[in-house]
């Protein structure tokens, strides 16, 4: 099965509808035509592939016993995320998730300043600006 060649005005024509830049040297399209060419003559070749009496693919899973043992959540995968929620209310619970508080001493509040005096940064305002 032969392959259709690929205009330099086609190629335009495809990379304006698919919002892509045109190419900006004669060696970036020849090089854009040898890719489309070759991903072109990839589809034919795909397209050639005698399916009969093959069943349609639905979708891409594992569907054996072991691929859906292998993907159920049980208790002991969610064990973590269950430790991490407190119940708070009395009528209407609500399930809050606790957080985790990081250490505040080691967080250097000062580091990506620009300008700072003492412990304070320095943060420039007015109307000007």
């Amino acid at each position: 099965m032969e392959t259709p060649e690929i205009s330099s005005a086609q190629l335009r024509h495809l990379l304006r509808l698919s919002a892509l830049p045109p190419p900006t040297s004669p060696a970036e399209e020849t090089a854009m035509l040898q890719t489309l060419s070759s991903q072109l003559h990839f589809v034919k070749q795909i397209q050639s592939v005698d399916t009969t009496n093959v069943e349609p693919l639905r979708s891409l899973r594992d569907e054996t016993e072991e691929g859906e043992r292998a993907a159920e959540l049980g208790l002991e995968a969610l064990k973590g995320a269950l430790e991490k929620e407190e119940v708070r209310g009395k009528f209407h619970k609500r399930i809050r998730r606790k957080r985790e508080v990081q250490d505040g001493e080691k967080w250097d509040v000062l580091g990506h300043a620009e300008r700072k005096t003492g412990r304070y940064f320095v943060v420039e305002g007015g109307k000007d600006r």
